[in-house]
């Protein structure tokens, strides 16, 4: 249940067409799900405005597959990322409308009315430096575009070739966020900060030679821009990035 029908319930409540004891049975209905290897949050839907996410690294088909069967009849959406091919292929199989992202290893079973998903307002722009970090960035876009998020891209325009991210001013001009991936040097976030006013989000990947360090280098680098108001999340989370982009995107939460 995501935020907007719970307000829904007590506006019907407030009407007087809806008793309290009902309104208080739909929103009380399983908080939380126990098996017996997760213990599943079904509130996080109202508390955030989407459901748990099933993060499918380290966890067998099987599990998913469970996971995934509990969460989906709540009808907001089931998206899992990290996916490997065979699984993408069974989630696939299974729910014949889901949205497989096979470069960012995500697959996404969209709500029964597609309207339980609130719109963000505006435009993600993300940024890629090079091709190789497209599978971070794809991550990001799919994870978004779940989100309710409008996604637009910018591909392969590192600072190896500082005309190319110049050449897409207008798109980034018009940004409501901008999330910027980069691996090697990790310079591209200070250079997209320093042409902004909106949020940009930076990514590190553990793309690069033996002196990244699996992207710690670029993830130092970062931390240490020099442009201001750039925010810097954990090595290859494109997810976690998309996230923070969305919170923007959607606006606060006011109780």
């Amino acid at each position: 249940m995501i935020r907007e029908q719970a307000l829904a319930l007590l506006q019907q409540v407030a009407a007087g067409t809806l008793e309290p004891s009902k309104a208080l049975q739909a929103l009380s209905l399983a908080p939380s799900e126990s098996l017996p290897f997760a213990t599943i949050d079904h509130h996080r839907a109202l508390r955030q405005g989407f459901p748990e996410v099933i993060y499918a690294s380290g966890k067998t088909v099987e599990q998913v597959l469970a996971i995934a069967a509990q969460l989906e009849p709540h009808g907001d959406g089931v998206l899992v990322t990290r996916c490997e091919p065979g699984l993408r292929a069974t989630l696939g199989d299974k729910y014949p409308t889901a949205e497989v992202n096979e470069l960012g290893r995500t697959v996404f079973v969209p709500p029964r009315d597609p309207a339980r998903v609130p719109k963000g307002k505006g435009t993600v722009l993300i940024v890629t430096a090079g091709t190789s970090d497209l599978p971070v960035a794809e991550e990001a876009a799919a994870t978004a575009r779940a989100l309710g998020d409008a996604v637009a891209r910018a591909t392969d325009v590192g600072v190896a070739g500082i005309h190319r991210v110049l050449a897409h001013g207008r798109d980034l001009m018009n940004a409501t966020v901008v999330i910027v991936v980069a691996g090697m040097d990790g310079a591209l976030p200070s250079v997209v900060g320093g042409l902004v006013g909106t949020p940009v989000i930076a990514v590190p990947t553990s793309v690069g030679y033996g002196a990244s360090f699996q992207g710690l280098a670029p993830l130092l680098a970062m931390l240490n821009s020099c442009a201001a108001g750039v925010t810097v999340v954990n090595i290859d989370n494109g997810f976690g990035a998309a996230m923070a982009a969305s919170r923007i995107t959607h606006g606060a939460a006011i109780f």
